[in-house]
């Protein structure tokens, strides 16, 4: 063999050795940055940022369960990262965003949320009027006042009352006042349907307890004496006088403390006493 054939042959391996290096080089360089990236982060980012790139999936059951853990994690941050699924495309992802972005400062959840009561889908507004709920702001009596008087689905109408007695805004007495007695706010001719639903009642009568407002007494008083309402609705109307300890309830209240039913007229005695202490 020539002298030249055998250098040529013995740079060949050389050449490929060299190249190798170099990929192995490159390669490992750019997943030592990565993984110096990643431990740049805090174990918390990292999943979150895992959660986030789940939201992006096709399948509704990843991005639900992505937002799922976001939720249990409480934090702001995570919260943030859930704010784009409130527009998903389905009902069940916009609803678990709802509760995932309530580790945000209240007004900022609020805000967020309150698109969702006008909602096409019923199970997102009524879900979000229960998410509105637990940030406490004020920020949303309106919106959930008006959601109490007019949606059309008992459900959401029931959620908007728990959330108002949530909230304890004084300003969401009047459509509660006006849902539980319409005959007391509402005008002679008013086409606007008298609430039948005892859940939607029992909600507005609770919510007025937590309110804890004497404007919300004549309703109650309306309430308690009214025989054609059931019996749960007229005890939670009790319970409610009870906390608002206003002395306008005693007649109405003793008027039922002798009442059939036990349950009923148990709860008007002791909202007489708690009536009585409150005002000696």
């Amino acid at each position: 063999m020539r002298e030249g054939q055998k250098n040529k042959l013995m740079f060949l391996p050389a050449m490929f050795v060299a190249g190798l290096m170099t990929f192995l080089f490159l390669t490992t360089g750019a997943s030592f940055t990565r993984a110096q990236a990643t431990r740049n982060l805090t174990p918390l980012q990292v999943e979150i940022e895992r959660q986030q790139q789940r939201l992006s999936s096709s399948d509704e059951e990843d991005r639900r369960d992505a937002l799922m853990r976001l939720a249990a994690i409480r934090r702001a941050e995570a919260s943030r990262v859930a704010l784009p699924a409130l527009s998903d495309p389905s009902p069940i992802v916009r609803v678990m965003a709802a509760k995932a972005i309530l580790a945000l400062d209240p007004a900022e959840s609020a805000a967020a949320l309150l698109p969702l009561l006008n909602d096409k889908d019923e199970f997102v507004r009524r879900e979000a009027a229960y998410a509105l709920g637990q940030t406490h702001s004020r920020t949303a009596t309106t919106a959930l006042s008006e959601r109490l008087l007019n949606d059309k689905e008992a459900g959401v109408r029931g959620a908007a009352a728990v959330a108002l007695g949530k909230i304890a805004d004084e300003a969401g007495v009047i459509a509660l006042a006006g849902t539980l007695a319409p005959e007391l706010s509402a005008p002679a001719k008013s086409k606007r349907k008298r609430e039948d639903n005892d859940f939607v009642l029992r909600a507005a009568a609770e919510a007025l307890g937590r309110i804890k407002s004497r404007a919300g007494t004549q309703a109650l008083i309306s309430a308690v004496s009214n025989e054609k309402l059931s019996s749960d609705v007229r005890r939670e109307a009790a319970r409610a006088l009870g906390l608002i300890a206003d002395p306008a309830a005693i007649p109405a209240l003793k008027s039922v403390s002798t009442a059939a039913d036990p349950f009923l007229s148990q709860l008007a005695y002791e909202s007489l006493r708690k009536i009585n202490r409150a005002n000696p």
